[in-house]
């Protein structure tokens, strides 16, 4: 079955003014788009058991993928996987708390030392890539990865691992439209618009 964009959970201008709604249809219907035909394309050519499978499988089982296909299926099909992941985790005016911020407290020392070091990995991530909350053996960690990489792909293929509850897209388009050169501007306000909820959701099923 080929991959389809899914649309949005919410109206375009929904995260108004922290991300503005050109921003929006540019990046969802032009970038995210390309990936989704790209990924179509890339994985059209695997075997039918690798062509079967939903996009985080098929990232998760990188090892099957032909050698010659491999980097195809990680730009595309991890791009096509990382937009999607990223809408869900979008909505203004939710609040941190419960059995998550209390794991944040524990891993991280306190909140703002957690959104220091999520922070500090988006802005240390040199050119395009993402910054990740993500759990490892019952424990929150920060990562970040290059280009369209994503932890559910292992330390094999994505030089770092953990099954993501966050992540912050820090590729140019996502926020140049609004904030040009200022990456740091951007990633602050990223947090007047994550979804803690659906975060807290992710945290439970994932610890």
């Amino acid at each position: 079955m080929a991959y389809t964009l899914p649309a949005l959970p919410y109206a375009y201008e929904a995260l108004e003014p922290y991300i503005d709604v050109e921003t929006m249809h540019l990046h969802h219907d032009k970038h995210h788009q390309t990936y989704v035909n790209n990924a179509n394309a890339a994985v059209e050519s695997l075997p039918a058991d690798l062509k079967a499978l939903a996009p985080d499988e098929l990232l998760r089982h990188l090892d099957k993928v032909p050698a010659d296909k491999l980097n195809p299926i990680k730009n595309n099909v991890g791009g096509h996987a990382n937009h999607t992941f990223f809408w869900e985790l979008l909505k203004v005016g939710t609040e941190l708390k419960g059995e998550l911020k209390a794991a944040i407290e524990k891993d991280f020392g306190s909140v703002d030392a957690f959104k220091e070091k999520f922070a500090a990995a988006a802005t240390g991530r040199f050119g395009s890539g993402w910054a990740w909350l993500v759990v490892q053996n019952g424990k929150l960690a920060v990562v970040s990865t290059p280009n369209q990489d994503t932890p559910i792909m292992g330390e094999k293929f994505a030089g770092v691992s953990g099954e993501p509850i966050l992540t912050l897209d820090v590729w140019e388009h996502s926020y140049y439209l609004k904030y040009q050169n200022r990456r740091a501007d951007y990633i602050a306000a990223f947090w007047n618009v994550v979804n803690w909820d659906k975060v807290a959701q992710l945290y439970a099923a994932a610890k």
